[in-house]
């Protein structure tokens, strides 16, 4: 462009000072830095799965489960965590009720055991029990028959249609309670606005509640369970993010939004146990994953579609205190920023 006659030459490095103020650089330092968590949580979660201490059951008679039982212990780097079980019966009834997550019968009468597994439970977990106990019992001289006693569902090629739901799940959440943010600012100015953006919050959960179960269980065909089960467990997981969303926006404005993604994203997207079951995710990310609204709602998901709601109560008191923490939090900073308003100040429209 032509410069104006009079104007003050300005050089291209003030004119990126003008267009980049403080602020905007922090943001954008701030979306580096997701950028770079995104990939070492994700990598470091799933780049080199191993079981570690998988809950596993022996049935065999007398002193010969104690001697199986005390082999699986020295295993190295310990991938087992092994329990005599009394009968094939009871090894049965604890991987429907998610105690254990697999077993091996032993046939002292002859040289071909049984294996127990549960691919509902997750599919990679299951191969590598097989893999695992078939390679065992080679040692030994023996082979092995494995029964699939809580299968995955034929659609459920990979037995990650859980975990996909519940990301969906979660996604609406954040990106609700994101909008809302974007739309009228990030902090609440009385508790009326919070107690709307709740009150959205409610209704886009139980619609996406609803239209995610409708989605994989009638529509696609893709996992079995009660679809009313499903359809409030989507419910509670959409509002429990959405909420929590809210909170973290009252506390830290829009950057608020930047720390939902970072614990529901970024750490609960790969800890949830959806790529990877628990047992064959890194410490870290184990011990986190069942605290966090991905991976107790994943483990609710499977429960509701495969294992007849068995073990689900940890889960949903977990997903009850995010959204009741996130509500609590809302409403309180909306009431404190209200009544720190002035009675002549001016407030942003709701």
């Amino acid at each position: 462009m032509t410069q104006t006659a009079g104007a003050p030459h300005r050089t291209f490095l003030e004119e990126v000072k003008d267009g980049v103020t403080p602020r905007a650089t922090l943001l954008v330092i701030g979306v580096v830095a997701l950028q770079l968590l995104f990939i070492a949580s994700y990598v470091g979660a799933l780049h080199n799965p191993r079981p570690k201490d998988v809950a596993f059951g022996v049935v065999a008679p007398g002193a010969a489960a104690d001697q199986a039982v005390a082999r699986l212990k020295q295993l190295p780097g310990e991938p087992l965590d092994p329990r005599a079980l009394p009968d094939r019966a009871s090894a049965h009834e604890q991987i429907v009720n998610r105690d254990i997550d697999g077993a091996l019968v032993i046939d002292p009468a002859g040289t071909t055991d049984t294996l127990l597994v549960a691919s509902g439970g997750g599919k990679v977990l299951t191969t590598t029990l097989i893999a695992l106990v078939t390679g065992l019992e080679k040692e030994q001289g023996r082979t092995v028959r494995t029964v699939d006693v809580v299968p995955a569902d034929a659609q459920d090629a990979n037995g990650l249609t859980t975990f996909y739901l519940v990301v969906g799940w979660c996604v609406g959440g954040y990106l609700c309670a994101s909008a809302l943010a974007v739309s009228a600012g990030a902090r609440p100015a009385n508790p009326r606005r919070a107690t709307i953006r709740l009150a959205a919050m409610a209704v886009v959960a139980i619609a996406g509640g609803l239209g995610g179960a409708l989605i994989v269980g009638p529509v696609l065909g893709a996992l079995p369970g009660s679809v009313w089960a499903l359809w409030g467990l989507g419910a509670l997981i959409t509002f429990a993010v959405g909420a929590a969303t809210l909170a973290f926006q009252c506390l830290f404005g829009i950057v608020g939004i930047g720390v939902a993604v970072l614990l529901i994203v970024i750490l609960g997207n790969p800890s949830a146990g959806g790529a990877l079951p628990p047992p064959m995710l890194p410490p870290f990310w184990r011990a986190i994953g069942p605290a966090l609204p991905p991976g107790a709602g994943t483990w609710a998901a499977r429960s509701i579609a495969y294992f007849k709601g068995n073990d689900t109560t940890a889960s949903l008191l977990i997903l009850s205190a995010w959204a009741a923490v996130g509500t609590a939090v809302t409403l309180i900073a909306g009431s404190l920023r209200g009544n720190s308003t002035s009675p002549g100040s001016q407030g942003r429209p709701s």
